[in-house]
């Protein structure tokens, strides 16, 4: 299936049914009198959660949403039909934007959440409703009144508890394979990953987290450079960060400004969350070499630096394990 993570859709609600000027015409019955009914409600737009929904990709063909009016009111003072809703299901994680597709108006980040976004006009009057002892005969009934209309925009941020960075061909798709169960693409050459992978990792029978990888960043892709920044949203939800420097590129203080700078530029709160630093691809490395820029790189970021080859597997258990001590201590700091 193909990963899409945004669309702009067209909602309409559902306009009220008119209500309907009718009088009892019973024989036998003396007086009559009015008896028009009200008209049923339009329809809503509502949105639902679901977890069996991963992109957007559903949007990209089907772009109109409208709801039905309601039925028209009856004689005997009968009601209109209300009209059936339009339920939209989204992917967990949804956001539902403005038109300036900057102002929030809903966030769908937990499974079965339900939120209706437009409401269906309400049904209008009919001659009944007005009826008193100094009006016994109105001959005046009420249009439904009209639903709402909006564009949106749809933007999917994956849920995922720990989030994989770094420059193109850092080793995070093969991070992600070495510790679980996902099969990213995975090739010696720069972005190999054109959409984010999600992987679930299991350190125990009570112990687990998700692991999201996304494209690599390249210097200037807050202003489009590469594959920009566009996929960083996907891990601003992230309890942490695994930022994954190539130890075989060489300079690796600049590999982590030039992300970390990028990580600033984007905002989202993505530059203040926690930080995992790991030396990757120790396999390429001498044991001086290893150490060297093990060194260079604590220097730089003031943060301690563990060591990993995604390829051998060294050091994979241990990267994970503070992963999993960091997704557990956001969880009890959110329950408490």
């Amino acid at each position: 299936m193909k990963f899409l993570d945004q669309a702009k859709i067209y909602l309409r609600s559902g306009d009220g049914g008119d209500g309907v000027i009718a009088f009892r015409r019973e024989r036998f019955i003396e007086y009559g009198g009015p008896d028009g009914g009200k008209g049923g409600r339009g329809g809503h737009v509502i949105f639902v959660a679901v977890q069996n929904l991963n992109t957007l990709i559903d949007f990209r063909y089907t772009q109109h949403f409208r709801a039905r009016k309601g039925g028209n009111g009856a004689g005997s003072d009968r009601t209109g039909a209300g009209a059936d809703d339009v339920v939209i299901s989204v992917p967990i994680g949804t956001e539902i934007l403005a038109d300036d597709n900057e102002t929030l108006l809903a966030d769908m980040d937990v499974a079965g959440k339900e939120v209706t976004l437009l409401r269906g006009g309400d049904g209008g009057n009919g001659n009944a409703h007005f009826k008193s002892s100094t009006n016994r005969a109105p001959r005046r009934a009420d249009v439904g009144w009209p639903g709402a209309e909006r564009w949106v925009w749809l933007r999917l941020k994956l849920i995922a508890d720990v989030g994989l960075v770094g420059l193109p061909n850092a080793g995070k798709s093969t991070f992600l394979a070495a510790s679980s169960a996902a099969r990213p693409k995975i090739a010696d050459y720069p972005f190999t990953t054109l959409h984010p992978q999600l992987g679930v990792v299991r350190l125990s029978a009570t112990e687990e987290f998700v692991l999201a990888d996304i494209p690599g960043l390249i210097e200037g892709a807050h202003e489009g450079a590469g594959l920009g920044d566009r996929f960083l949203g996907h891990v601003e939800r992230c309890a942490v960060l695994v930022h994954l420097v190539d130890g075989a590129a060489g300079n690796v203080a600049r590999a982590w400004r030039l992300v970390r700078e990028e990580l600033r530029a984007y905002g989202g709160g993505l530059a203040d969350k926690p930080e995992i630093i790991v030396l990757n691809k120790a396999d390429t490395m001498t044991p001086r070499e290893a150490t060297a820029r093990r060194t260079a790189l604590a220097r730089a970021s003031g943060h301690p630096v563990m060591l990993m080859s995604g390829v051998s597997g060294q050091g994979v258990p241990e990267v994970l394990r503070a992963a999993q001590n960091a997704v557990t201590e956001q969880r009890r700091s959110r329950a408490a």
